[in-house]
């Protein structure tokens, strides 16, 4: 029974955080971006061209666009995604076009290119994390890297450049060019806002100074630590190798300590999935 109430509460709150990241990803187009001729990737790219060269709804077009994306979805990676991101998409599609009547709050270009990208990629991470997808182009190359040597990531910024530069020959060279610092402004917050500003990085430190710079870390950012013993392959010298667990805010911290005492000390840094608060803080220990 309790095990059922916590899934109805967790649904309940992904489905709050989709409706959220909707209106916020609609705010960000509407009152910021689309105002100023300045459009966002994927098919709510596409679906901001046709909207402006045929005069017809925008939400229209995001729902239309996105539909065949969303079935292909349904079939080829799971009944939850899709569900999803047919919600999300439907929210977005409301939300863009409730707010359509309303006027852009700035004319500066840069000014609307910098929030605009900012609100339009909170409002997506929040979906993303949540479960959800607002492009169909994310479903096409999900299904496409399986197929492809591409990443997914690879796949969307073609698709993406592609779509981007098409919007030079409508809206002008420049609006194409702050277009593309509105995406990268977007792409940027939507990885901080899944991953959070206290995503968990793996650092592996080598150093002949691993003793001085293992008490640093311990006495300047108080964080635990793990030696572990290391060979160099060509010299067959014995020595300890640092690893220790922080958060990205930390990074710069502990490079200053390591170039402190080494300033030719061998920084490896990956990030760390799933790893809760208190392995963080104890179980390095």
């Amino acid at each position: 029974m309790k095990k059922k109430h916590h899934n109805v509460l967790v649904s309940i709150k992904k489905i709050f955080f989709m409706i959220l990241g909707s209106i916020l990803a609609s705010i960000g187009l509407e009152i910021f971006l689309i105002p100023n001729n300045i459009i966002d990737g994927g098919m709510t790219g596409i679906s901001i061209i046709a909207s402006y060269l045929t005069n017809v709804q925008l939400g229209i077009f995001i729902f239309i666009f996105n539909l065949p994306f969303v079935i292909v979805g349904y079939r080829q990676i799971g009944k939850t995604f899709a569900i999803s991101t047919i919600f999300s998409v439907i929210c977005l599609s409301t939300g863009v076009t409730l707010l359509h009547p309303v006027s852009g709050i700035t004319q500066d270009i840069l000014l609307a290119t910098i929030f605009g990208g900012i609100i339009l990629g909170v409002g997506v991470g929040l979906i993303i994390r949540n479960g959800g997808s607002l492009d169909g182009t994310e479903i096409i190359a999900i299904i496409l890297e399986k197929r492809s040597a591409f990443s997914i990531g690879e796949i969307v910024m073609f698709f993406n450049l592609f779509i981007l530069g098409s919007s030079g020959f409508i809206f002008g060279w420049d609006r194409a060019m702050y277009s593309l610092i509105a995406y990268f402004i977007a792409f940027k917050t939507i990885d901080i806002t899944v991953e959070g500003l206290n995503e968990s990085k793996a650092v592996i430190i080598v150093s002949d100074k691993n003793k001085e710079i293992s008490d640093a870390i311990i006495a300047r950012l108080g964080r635990g630590i793990t030696l572990l013993d290391g060979k160099g392959a060509y010299s067959g010298t014995q020595t300890n190798v640092i690893y220790v667990v922080l958060s990205r805010l930390e990074i710069a911290k502990l490079k200053n300590i390591v170039n402190g005492f080494d300033e030719e000390a061998l920084i490896t840094i990956t990030s760390v999935e799933g790893t809760g608060k208190k392995y963080i803080k104890k179980a390095i220990h």
